[in-house]
């Protein structure tokens, strides 16, 4: 029942674009009875392989910002170990609300980026230019230890937040963000991810059958991808981490 789970929600992710990650601990958790810090675990140790996989194919049409990527990358690494080792030692039922909270907050972010562009143009400083030299690095590194924290402690790729950072603060163009940002997010919860292993919070057949049914569903959802409506996307997009939110709260 978990590896078809997996698979069915494998090809909704593929069919949205989206990672999924929080969508999976709200499955873990919610649909299987799995400890939120089991689930945790699984789902950063998942993330390694779609984001290499998503990274490699980004790099080969050039749409990473590597030196971007590497700064934020570092920091992420850094704060993905705290986070880790901050949440090993939260209760279960308080983590798993601070968790389905930051999940819905992200679908907010994400509605905010798909349907109110033009305030957030309005209100927010886009930079047109690739930041450099030292602002690079201090801010790299403040930020990418922000989102790693988060991401280790609640197990969430945090992609929506990183993709405004990129934009915001370090003038990656739009097209690069996602290439980017999957960078950034591969040695968050690499680093995230052994964490939670050496504290002892990683369950591997649950981590295989979650991997294998989330790679394999991925596959055959990003196939139709291209024939549904954008609208519809758009509104996948920002479901599936609202629900999964709402239900981690009022479930968990």
């Amino acid at each position: 029942m978990l590896f078809a789970s997996m698979l069915a929600l494998g090809a909704l992710i593929g069919f949205v674009g989206a990672g999924g990650a929080g969508v999976t601990i709200t499955l873990l958790t919610v649909g299987f009875h799995v400890p939120i810090h089991t689930a945790l675990a699984v789902a950063l140790a998942s993330m390694v392989f779609t984001m290499l996989s998503g990274t490699i194919s980004h790099f080969r049409q050039h749409e990473v910002i590597i030196k971007t990527g590497a700064v934020l990358g570092l920091g992420g690494i850094v704060g993905a170990i705290f986070g880790a080792n901050f949440s090993n030692m939260m209760p279960s039922d308080l983590l798993s609300s601070i968790t389905g909270f930051v999940l819905f907050s992200s679908a907010v972010t994400l509605y905010i980026k798909l349907y109110q562009a033009k305030w957030l143009d309005r209100h927010l400083h886009v930079r047109h230019e690739l930041l450099t030299g030292r602002r690079l690095w201090t801010r790299g590194i403040a930020i990418g230890v922000f989102m790693g924290f988060i991401s280790g402690a609640f197990g969430i790729g945090a992609a929506a937040y990183i993709q405004l950072a990129l934009m915001v603060v370090f003038g990656v163009p739009l097209l690069q963000t996602i290439g980017t940002c999957m960078m950034v997010i591969l040695p968050i919860s690499a680093a995230g991810g052994l964490s939670y292993l050496f504290n002892g919070r990683l369950d591997f057949p649950i981590f295989i059958q979650t991997l294998a049914g989330l790679m394999i569903g991925a596959w055959f959802g990003a196939k139709g991808t291209h024939l549904a409506p954008l609208p519809l996307l758009k509104v996948a997009i920002v479901g599936m981490p609202a629900v999964g939110g709402i239900i981690m709260i009022l479930f968990h």
